[in-house]
Protein backbone atom coordinates (compact mmCIF):
# COMPACT_ATOMS: atom_id res chain seq x y z
CA UNK A 1 0.00 0.00 0.00
CA UNK A 2 1.25 3.70 -0.82
CA UNK A 3 1.05 6.40 1.25
CA UNK A 4 1.77 10.02 1.67
CA UNK A 5 2.70 12.32 4.59
CA UNK A 6 3.61 15.61 4.26
CA UNK A 7 7.12 17.36 6.39
CA UNK A 8 8.83 20.20 5.15
CA UNK A 9 12.75 21.34 4.67
CA UNK A 10 14.13 24.34 5.71
CA UNK A 11 16.13 26.38 3.08
CA UNK A 12 17.23 29.58 4.36
CA UNK A 13 14.71 31.35 6.46
CA UNK A 14 11.90 29.54 3.85
CA UNK A 15 10.73 26.59 3.90
CA UNK A 16 9.86 23.61 1.01
CA UNK A 17 7.11 21.01 1.10
CA UNK A 18 8.49 17.74 1.44
CA UNK A 19 6.09 14.36 0.35
CA UNK A 20 7.09 11.01 2.75
CA UNK A 21 6.02 8.97 0.01
CA UNK A 22 6.06 4.96 1.83
CA UNK A 23 5.11 1.81 -0.07
CA UNK A 24 5.34 -1.64 1.70
CA UNK A 25 5.05 -4.45 -0.71
CA UNK A 26 5.90 -8.20 -0.91
CA UNK A 27 9.77 -8.68 0.06
CA UNK A 28 12.35 -8.01 3.09
CA UNK A 29 13.92 -4.63 2.79
CA UNK A 30 14.20 -1.12 4.11
CA UNK A 31 15.27 1.55 1.43
CA UNK A 32 14.78 5.29 2.28
CA UNK A 33 15.62 7.37 -0.66
CA UNK A 34 15.46 10.80 -1.59
CA UNK A 35 19.20 12.29 -0.34
CA UNK A 36 18.63 11.70 2.99
CA UNK A 37 21.22 12.85 5.52
CA UNK A 38 23.09 10.64 7.91
CA UNK A 39 20.57 11.56 10.52
CA UNK A 40 17.74 10.24 8.47
CA UNK A 41 19.53 6.78 7.23
CA UNK A 42 19.56 6.16 11.07
CA UNK A 43 16.08 7.42 11.63
CA UNK A 44 14.73 3.36 11.22
CA UNK A 45 16.30 2.18 14.62
CA UNK A 46 14.44 5.27 16.65
CA UNK A 47 11.06 4.40 14.85
CA UNK A 48 11.93 0.26 15.48
CA UNK A 49 12.25 1.16 19.06
CA UNK A 50 9.99 3.87 19.35
CA UNK A 51 7.05 1.90 18.03
CA UNK A 52 7.55 -1.38 19.97
CA UNK A 53 7.49 0.70 22.97
CA UNK A 54 4.04 2.16 22.46
CA UNK A 55 2.57 -1.18 21.21
CA UNK A 56 3.31 -1.32 17.31
CA UNK A 57 5.94 -2.22 14.95
CA UNK A 58 7.81 -2.40 11.75
CA UNK A 59 5.88 -4.77 9.71
CA UNK A 60 8.62 -7.27 8.09
CA UNK A 61 8.03 -6.79 4.65
CA UNK A 62 9.59 -4.49 1.77
CA UNK A 63 9.22 -0.92 2.66
CA UNK A 64 10.66 1.79 0.01
CA UNK A 65 10.21 5.44 1.54
CA UNK A 66 10.97 8.49 -1.12
CA UNK A 67 11.40 12.05 0.02
CA UNK A 68 10.51 13.95 -2.81
CA UNK A 69 11.29 16.10 -4.28
CA UNK A 70 14.24 13.50 -4.49
CA UNK A 71 16.62 15.88 -5.64
CA UNK A 72 17.08 18.47 -3.09
CA UNK A 73 19.27 17.77 0.00
CA UNK A 74 17.02 16.69 4.11
CA UNK A 75 19.09 17.13 6.96
CA UNK A 76 18.30 16.89 10.07
CA UNK A 77 15.95 14.35 12.97
CA UNK A 78 12.82 16.22 12.16
CA UNK A 79 11.36 13.71 10.00
CA UNK A 80 10.91 10.63 12.06
CA UNK A 81 7.61 11.57 12.95
CA UNK A 82 6.65 11.82 9.51
CA UNK A 83 8.68 8.73 8.21
CA UNK A 84 6.93 6.52 11.35
CA UNK A 85 3.23 7.59 10.63
CA UNK A 86 3.82 6.44 7.09
CA UNK A 87 5.03 3.36 7.83
CA UNK A 88 1.97 2.63 10.29
CA UNK A 89 -0.28 3.93 7.44
CA UNK A 90 1.20 1.80 4.60
CA UNK A 91 0.86 -1.13 6.75
CA UNK A 92 -2.39 -0.23 7.85
CA UNK A 93 -1.97 -0.23 11.54
CA UNK A 94 -3.88 3.06 11.75
CA UNK A 95 -6.63 4.99 9.93
CA UNK A 96 -5.31 7.00 6.50
CA UNK A 97 -8.20 9.81 6.26
CA UNK A 98 -6.40 13.08 7.70
CA UNK A 99 -3.09 12.54 6.55
CA UNK A 100 -3.50 14.60 3.47
CA UNK A 101 -4.55 17.85 6.05
CA UNK A 102 -1.80 18.32 8.49
CA UNK A 103 2.36 18.56 8.23
CA UNK A 104 4.19 16.40 10.47
CA UNK A 105 7.51 17.20 11.84
CA UNK A 106 9.02 15.70 15.14
CA UNK A 107 12.39 14.07 16.46
CA UNK A 108 11.78 10.57 17.92
CA UNK A 109 13.15 8.80 21.22
CA UNK A 110 13.16 5.66 21.56
CA UNK A 111 10.16 5.68 24.26
CA UNK A 112 8.36 6.76 21.74
CA UNK A 113 7.89 10.69 22.70
CA UNK A 114 9.11 13.73 20.70
CA UNK A 115 11.82 16.30 20.69
CA UNK A 116 11.81 19.53 19.66
CA UNK A 117 12.93 20.27 16.27
CA UNK A 118 14.21 23.54 14.60
CA UNK A 119 12.39 25.82 12.19
CA UNK A 120 9.13 25.24 13.33
CA UNK A 121 7.45 28.67 12.69
CA UNK A 122 9.20 28.93 8.93
CA UNK A 123 7.36 25.64 8.67
CA UNK A 124 4.03 26.78 9.96
CA UNK A 125 4.27 29.36 7.78
CA UNK A 126 4.62 27.44 4.58
CA UNK A 127 2.16 25.08 5.96
CA UNK A 128 -0.57 28.05 6.18
CA UNK A 129 0.51 29.28 2.86
CA UNK A 130 -0.25 25.55 0.97
CA UNK A 131 -3.88 25.10 2.27
CA UNK A 132 -2.98 22.66 4.81
CA UNK A 133 -5.48 22.89 8.49
CA UNK A 134 -2.86 22.29 10.87
CA UNK A 135 0.25 21.57 11.91
CA UNK A 136 1.22 18.19 14.16
CA UNK A 137 4.45 19.12 15.97
CA UNK A 138 6.23 17.76 19.49
CA UNK A 139 4.85 20.36 22.22
CA UNK A 140 7.78 22.24 22.63
CA UNK A 141 7.06 23.97 19.65
CA UNK A 142 3.68 24.71 19.89
CA UNK A 143 3.84 28.28 21.31
CA UNK A 144 6.54 28.92 18.68
CA UNK A 145 4.01 27.80 15.80
CA UNK A 146 1.14 28.98 16.89
CA UNK A 147 2.03 32.45 15.90
CA UNK A 148 0.68 31.89 12.57
CA UNK A 149 -2.97 33.18 12.61
CA UNK A 150 -5.08 30.69 10.68
CA UNK A 151 -3.19 27.19 11.48
CA UNK A 152 -4.34 24.78 13.58
CA UNK A 153 -1.28 23.74 15.63
CA UNK A 154 -1.49 20.79 17.69
CA UNK A 155 1.43 20.20 20.50
CA UNK A 156 2.22 16.43 21.31
CA UNK A 157 4.21 14.73 23.76
CA UNK A 158 3.83 11.39 22.33
CA UNK A 159 3.68 9.68 19.02
CA UNK A 160 0.77 7.30 20.77
CA UNK A 161 -1.30 10.25 20.79
CA UNK A 162 -0.73 11.23 17.37
CA UNK A 163 -1.62 7.45 16.53
CA UNK A 164 -4.71 7.30 18.47
CA UNK A 165 -6.17 11.23 16.43
CA UNK A 166 -5.77 9.70 13.39
CA UNK A 167 -7.68 6.38 14.38
CA UNK A 168 -10.53 8.37 15.83
CA UNK A 169 -10.09 7.44 19.45
CA UNK A 170 -8.99 10.61 20.91
CA UNK A 171 -9.40 14.47 20.40
CA UNK A 172 -6.69 16.81 19.92
CA UNK A 173 -7.06 20.24 20.96
CA UNK A 174 -5.41 23.22 18.94
CA UNK A 175 -2.82 25.42 20.66
CA UNK A 176 -3.79 28.95 21.04
CA UNK A 177 -1.35 31.67 21.67
CA UNK A 178 -2.56 34.83 22.22
CA UNK A 179 0.06 37.04 20.46
CA UNK A 180 -0.36 40.29 20.99
CA UNK A 181 -0.52 40.34 24.70
CA UNK A 182 2.34 37.99 24.79
CA UNK A 183 4.32 40.44 22.77
CA UNK A 184 3.19 43.83 24.63
CA UNK A 185 3.93 41.82 28.07
CA UNK A 186 7.61 41.36 26.76
CA UNK A 187 8.28 43.90 24.45
CA UNK A 188 9.47 46.22 27.93
CA UNK A 189 11.32 43.46 29.12
CA UNK A 190 14.91 44.87 29.16
CA UNK A 191 17.76 43.47 31.19
CA UNK A 192 19.88 46.90 30.96
CA UNK A 193 19.40 50.37 32.00
CA UNK A 194 21.25 53.76 31.14
CA UNK A 195 20.45 55.08 34.20
CA UNK A 196 23.08 52.25 35.90
CA UNK A 197 25.98 54.42 34.24
CA UNK A 198 27.21 57.18 35.92
CA UNK A 199 28.97 60.12 33.67
CA UNK A 200 30.01 59.73 29.60
CA UNK A 201 27.13 62.16 29.25
CA UNK A 202 28.94 62.67 25.53
CA UNK A 203 29.54 58.77 25.03
CA UNK A 204 25.53 58.48 26.05
CA UNK A 205 24.44 61.18 23.73
CA UNK A 206 26.50 59.71 20.79
CA UNK A 207 24.81 55.86 21.89
CA UNK A 208 21.51 58.47 21.34
CA UNK A 209 22.45 59.57 18.37
CA UNK A 210 23.16 55.88 16.74
CA UNK A 211 20.04 54.34 18.04
CA UNK A 212 18.07 57.50 16.67
CA UNK A 213 19.11 56.78 12.69
CA UNK A 214 20.74 53.01 12.87
CA UNK A 215 24.22 53.86 13.18
CA UNK A 216 27.27 51.82 13.48
CA UNK A 217 29.14 52.89 16.41
CA UNK A 218 33.10 51.98 17.87
CA UNK A 219 33.74 52.83 21.30
CA UNK A 220 37.60 53.19 21.95
CA UNK A 221 38.56 53.60 25.64
CA UNK A 222 41.15 52.32 28.03
CA UNK A 223 40.06 49.09 30.47
CA UNK A 224 37.52 49.81 33.28
CA UNK A 225 36.24 52.88 31.22
CA UNK A 226 32.55 51.14 31.01
CA UNK A 227 32.63 50.59 27.22
CA UNK A 228 30.84 47.12 27.85
CA UNK A 229 28.19 48.40 30.01
CA UNK A 230 27.34 51.00 27.91
CA UNK A 231 26.72 48.90 24.98
CA UNK A 232 25.16 46.50 26.77
CA UNK A 233 22.36 48.87 27.23
CA UNK A 234 21.92 50.42 23.65
CA UNK A 235 19.25 48.11 22.80
CA UNK A 236 17.18 49.41 25.84
CA UNK A 237 16.79 52.72 24.18
CA UNK A 238 15.91 51.04 20.23
CA UNK A 239 12.54 51.48 19.14
CA UNK A 240 10.31 48.43 20.47
CA UNK A 241 9.94 45.73 17.85
CA UNK A 242 7.04 45.64 15.64
CA UNK A 243 4.77 42.25 15.90
CA UNK A 244 6.25 41.90 11.92
CA UNK A 245 9.69 42.65 13.06
CA UNK A 246 9.60 40.26 16.13
CA UNK A 247 8.21 37.25 13.42
CA UNK A 248 11.10 37.83 11.04
CA UNK A 249 14.03 37.85 13.85
CA UNK A 250 12.06 34.82 15.42
CA UNK A 251 11.94 32.65 12.19
CA UNK A 252 15.94 32.92 12.05
CA UNK A 253 16.10 31.94 15.47
CA UNK A 254 13.93 29.19 14.94
CA UNK A 255 16.08 27.77 11.90
CA UNK A 256 19.08 28.42 14.55
CA UNK A 257 17.48 26.49 17.28
CA UNK A 258 18.00 29.21 19.74
CA UNK A 259 14.60 30.62 20.84
CA UNK A 260 13.34 30.75 24.01
CA UNK A 261 10.87 29.23 25.46
CA UNK A 262 8.27 31.34 25.15
CA UNK A 263 8.60 30.65 21.45
CA UNK A 264 8.52 34.71 20.24
CA UNK A 265 11.72 37.16 20.16
CA UNK A 266 9.88 40.32 21.58
CA UNK A 267 13.19 42.50 22.86
CA UNK A 268 16.10 43.50 19.96
CA UNK A 269 18.43 40.99 19.65
CA UNK A 270 22.04 41.65 21.38
CA UNK A 271 24.56 39.12 20.15
CA UNK A 272 27.91 39.58 21.03
CA UNK A 273 30.33 36.59 19.66
CA UNK A 274 33.68 36.03 21.18
CA UNK A 275 36.38 37.50 19.42
CA UNK A 276 37.58 33.72 18.00
CA UNK A 277 34.83 33.16 16.20
CA UNK A 278 35.20 31.94 12.70
CA UNK A 279 34.21 33.31 9.42
CA UNK A 280 31.55 30.97 8.59
CA UNK A 281 30.25 30.97 12.67
CA UNK A 282 29.79 34.84 11.94
CA UNK A 283 28.00 35.26 8.80
CA UNK A 284 26.48 32.04 8.15
CA UNK A 285 27.33 28.56 6.31
CA UNK A 286 28.78 25.47 6.85
CA UNK A 287 27.65 22.33 4.76
CA UNK A 288 24.55 22.64 5.39
CA UNK A 289 24.10 26.48 5.62
CA UNK A 290 22.73 27.86 9.16
CA UNK A 291 22.67 31.36 9.91
CA UNK A 292 25.44 32.77 11.57
CA UNK A 293 25.99 35.32 14.18
CA UNK A 294 25.42 38.45 12.40
CA UNK A 295 21.54 37.24 11.16
CA UNK A 296 21.17 36.30 14.79
CA UNK A 297 21.63 39.94 15.28
CA UNK A 298 18.83 41.01 12.24
CA UNK A 299 17.00 43.92 13.93
CA UNK A 300 18.87 44.14 17.14
CA UNK A 301 22.89 44.92 17.76
CA UNK A 302 26.05 42.97 16.86
CA UNK A 303 28.14 43.64 19.58
CA UNK A 304 32.21 43.14 19.17
CA UNK A 305 34.06 43.35 21.77
CA UNK A 306 37.81 44.33 21.59
CA UNK A 307 37.65 44.72 17.62
CA UNK A 308 41.09 44.10 16.62
CA UNK A 309 41.70 40.77 18.44
CA UNK A 310 39.06 39.90 15.98
CA UNK A 311 40.82 38.01 13.05
CA UNK A 312 41.45 39.91 9.52
CA UNK A 313 39.76 37.88 7.49
CA UNK A 314 36.75 37.83 9.61
CA UNK A 315 35.92 41.67 9.82
CA UNK A 316 36.36 41.68 6.11
CA UNK A 317 33.87 39.53 5.43
CA UNK A 318 31.43 41.94 7.40
CA UNK A 319 32.04 44.63 4.68
CA UNK A 320 29.36 43.31 2.38
CA UNK A 321 25.79 42.52 5.11
CA UNK A 322 27.26 45.90 6.55
CA UNK A 323 26.14 47.36 3.12
CA UNK A 324 23.33 45.24 1.59
CA UNK A 325 21.76 44.21 5.06
CA UNK A 326 22.02 40.92 4.10
CA UNK A 327 24.12 37.72 4.13
CA UNK A 328 24.18 35.54 0.66
CA UNK A 329 25.42 31.72 0.84
CA UNK A 330 26.13 30.54 -2.64
CA UNK A 331 27.38 26.35 -3.01
CA UNK A 332 27.18 24.42 -6.31
CA UNK A 333 23.43 23.25 -5.83
CA UNK A 334 22.16 26.07 -4.06
CA UNK A 335 21.83 29.64 -2.80
CA UNK A 336 20.49 30.69 0.15
CA UNK A 337 19.94 34.55 1.65
CA UNK A 338 19.61 35.35 5.12
CA UNK A 339 18.51 39.05 6.22
CA UNK A 340 21.00 41.00 8.11
CA UNK A 341 19.99 44.16 8.73
CA UNK A 342 21.80 44.69 12.06
CA UNK A 343 23.26 47.75 14.21
CA UNK A 344 27.40 47.30 14.97
CA UNK A 345 28.69 48.58 18.10
CA UNK A 346 32.20 47.73 18.68
CA UNK A 347 34.59 48.72 21.28
CA UNK A 348 38.63 48.47 21.21
CA UNK A 349 41.47 49.84 23.19
CA UNK A 350 43.53 52.79 22.35
CA UNK A 351 46.99 50.52 22.24
CA UNK A 352 47.99 47.10 23.09
CA UNK A 353 48.43 48.08 26.82
CA UNK A 354 45.55 49.50 27.15
CA UNK A 355 45.85 53.37 27.28
CA UNK A 356 45.79 56.64 24.98
CA UNK A 357 49.34 57.70 23.96
CA UNK A 358 49.36 60.60 26.38
CA UNK A 359 48.56 58.45 29.42
CA UNK A 360 51.33 57.61 31.78
CA UNK A 361 50.37 54.25 32.47
CA UNK A 362 50.50 53.38 28.15
CA UNK A 363 53.48 51.33 28.09
CA UNK A 364 52.99 50.95 24.01
CA UNK A 365 55.23 52.82 21.26
CA UNK A 366 53.88 54.55 18.47
CA UNK A 367 54.67 52.12 15.81
CA UNK A 368 53.42 49.61 18.09
CA UNK A 369 49.89 51.71 18.64
CA UNK A 370 49.79 51.89 14.92
CA UNK A 371 50.40 48.21 13.78
CA UNK A 372 47.60 47.59 16.89
CA UNK A 373 45.06 50.27 15.07
CA UNK A 374 46.00 49.03 11.56
CA UNK A 375 44.50 45.71 12.32
CA UNK A 376 40.92 47.44 11.52
CA UNK A 377 40.97 47.94 7.47
CA UNK A 378 40.27 51.64 6.40
CA UNK A 379 37.22 50.33 4.42
CA UNK A 380 35.75 48.71 7.64
CA UNK A 381 36.07 51.56 9.29
CA UNK A 382 34.30 53.64 7.07
CA UNK A 383 31.54 51.90 7.46
CA UNK A 384 31.37 52.65 10.97
CA UNK A 385 29.71 56.16 11.69
CA UNK A 386 30.74 57.31 15.03
CA UNK A 387 33.94 56.69 16.33
CA UNK A 388 33.96 57.55 20.36
CA UNK A 389 36.28 58.49 22.73
CA UNK A 390 35.08 56.90 26.00
CA UNK A 391 37.66 58.23 28.99
CA UNK A 392 37.85 56.96 32.34
CA UNK A 393 35.24 57.99 34.93
CA UNK A 394 36.07 60.70 37.23
CA UNK A 395 35.67 60.13 40.81
CA UNK A 396 32.92 62.95 41.53
CA UNK A 397 30.97 60.89 38.95
CA UNK A 398 31.30 57.61 40.39
CA UNK A 399 30.73 59.02 43.98
CA UNK A 400 27.17 60.83 42.93
CA UNK A 401 24.01 59.17 45.05
CA UNK A 402 21.76 60.81 41.43
CA UNK A 403 21.54 57.77 38.59
CA UNK A 404 21.58 58.68 35.20
CA UNK A 405 18.87 59.46 32.87
CA UNK A 406 16.69 56.46 32.63
CA UNK A 407 16.53 54.32 29.49
CA UNK A 408 12.53 54.94 28.93
CA UNK A 409 13.80 58.81 28.86
CA UNK A 410 16.28 58.68 25.91
CA UNK A 411 13.66 55.62 24.20
CA UNK A 412 11.15 58.55 24.15
CA UNK A 413 13.31 61.11 22.39
CA UNK A 414 14.63 58.42 19.97
CA UNK A 415 11.17 57.12 18.81
CA UNK A 416 10.42 60.81 17.95
CA UNK A 417 13.11 61.17 15.53
CA UNK A 418 12.41 57.57 14.34
CA UNK A 419 8.74 59.03 13.74
CA UNK A 420 10.33 61.92 11.39
CA UNK A 421 12.27 59.92 9.51
CA UNK A 422 9.50 56.84 8.95
CA UNK A 423 7.42 59.66 7.77
CA UNK A 424 10.04 61.26 5.16
CA UNK A 425 10.87 57.85 4.29
CA UNK A 426 7.17 56.64 3.10
CA UNK A 427 7.44 54.46 0.28
CA UNK A 428 11.15 54.25 -0.28
CA UNK A 429 11.84 51.11 1.91
CA UNK A 430 13.86 53.34 4.06
CA UNK A 431 13.20 53.44 7.66
CA UNK A 432 15.65 55.47 9.18
CA UNK A 433 18.92 57.43 8.13
CA UNK A 434 21.63 54.75 8.09
CA UNK A 435 19.64 53.19 5.28
CA UNK A 436 19.41 56.46 2.83
CA UNK A 437 21.00 55.68 -0.17
CA UNK A 438 23.59 57.94 -2.00
CA UNK A 439 21.05 59.18 -4.63
CA UNK A 440 18.30 60.54 -1.69
CA UNK A 441 21.42 61.94 0.10
CA UNK A 442 21.08 65.47 -2.27
CA UNK A 443 17.50 65.10 -1.65
CA UNK A 444 17.53 64.95 2.31
CA UNK A 445 20.51 65.97 3.53
CA UNK A 446 21.02 69.74 1.66
CA UNK A 447 23.50 71.98 2.82
CA UNK A 448 23.89 75.51 3.08
CA UNK A 449 27.02 77.81 2.55
CA UNK A 450 28.44 77.96 5.76
CA UNK A 451 28.01 73.82 6.21
CA UNK A 452 29.57 72.94 2.84
CA UNK A 453 32.70 74.96 3.72
CA UNK A 454 33.00 73.46 7.06
CA UNK A 455 32.58 69.94 5.55
CA UNK A 456 34.90 70.98 2.70
CA UNK A 457 37.76 72.05 5.28
CA UNK A 458 37.09 68.44 7.79
CA UNK A 459 37.62 66.61 4.44
CA UNK A 460 40.88 67.76 3.23
CA UNK A 461 42.32 68.21 7.11
CA UNK A 462 41.49 64.72 7.65
CA UNK A 463 41.51 62.95 4.33
CA UNK A 464 38.37 61.40 4.70
CA UNK A 465 36.98 58.99 1.94
CA UNK A 466 33.76 59.91 -0.17
CA UNK A 467 32.10 56.94 2.18
CA UNK A 468 33.00 58.77 5.43
CA UNK A 469 31.44 62.04 4.00
CA UNK A 470 28.31 60.26 3.30
CA UNK A 471 28.19 59.41 6.90
CA UNK A 472 28.60 62.21 7.86
CA UNK A 473 25.79 63.67 5.90
CA UNK A 474 23.53 60.79 7.43
CA UNK A 475 24.36 61.55 11.13
CA UNK A 476 24.29 64.98 10.75
CA UNK A 477 20.52 64.24 9.20
CA UNK A 478 20.06 62.11 12.39
CA UNK A 479 21.27 64.90 14.65
CA UNK A 480 18.39 67.35 13.12
CA UNK A 481 15.67 65.20 13.44
CA UNK A 482 16.68 64.75 17.60
CA UNK A 483 16.47 68.59 17.32
CA UNK A 484 13.50 68.58 15.82
CA UNK A 485 15.07 70.55 12.48
CA UNK A 486 13.53 70.35 9.14
CA UNK A 487 17.28 71.23 7.43
CA UNK A 488 20.67 70.31 8.37
CA UNK A 489 22.44 73.64 9.99
CA UNK A 490 26.66 73.95 10.55
CA UNK A 491 26.11 72.69 14.18
CA UNK A 492 24.50 69.57 13.00
CA UNK A 493 27.18 69.25 10.38
CA UNK A 494 30.18 70.31 13.48
CA UNK A 495 28.91 67.51 16.03
CA UNK A 496 28.74 64.87 12.67
CA UNK A 497 32.52 66.01 11.99
CA UNK A 498 33.54 66.12 15.49
CA UNK A 499 32.57 61.91 15.74
CA UNK A 500 34.53 61.31 12.75
CA UNK A 501 38.09 62.31 14.73
CA UNK A 502 39.36 58.76 15.16
CA UNK A 503 39.48 58.32 11.33
CA UNK A 504 42.67 56.48 9.73
CA UNK A 505 45.22 59.63 9.49
CA UNK A 506 43.90 60.69 12.61
CA UNK A 507 45.01 57.43 14.91
CA UNK A 508 48.66 56.71 16.73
Amino acid sequence: MLVKVYGSAIFGVESKLITVEVNIDNGVGYHLVGLPDSAIKESNFRISAALKNVGYKIPGKKITINMAPADLQKEGSAYDLSIAIGILAASEQIKTDHLDRYIIMGELSLDGSLRPIKGALPIAIQAKLDGFDGFILPKENANEASVVQGLKVYGIENIKTLIDFLNDEAELEPHRVDIESEFNQLVENYPYDFSDVKGQENVKRAMEIAAAGGHNIILIGPPGSGKTMLAKRIASILPPMSIEESLETTKIHSVAGKLPKNGLITIRPFSSPHHSVSDVALVGGGSYPQPGEISLAHNGVLFLDELPEFKRSVLEVMRQPLEDREVTISRAKFTVTYPASFMLVASMNPSPSGYFADDPKNTSSLAEMQRYMNRISGPLLDRIDLHIEVNPVPFDDLSKERNGEKSATIRARVLKARQLQIDRYEGLNIHYNAQIGTKELDKFCSLDEQSKNLIKIAMERLNLSARAYDRILRVARTIADLDNAENINSTHIAEAIQYRSLDRDQWG
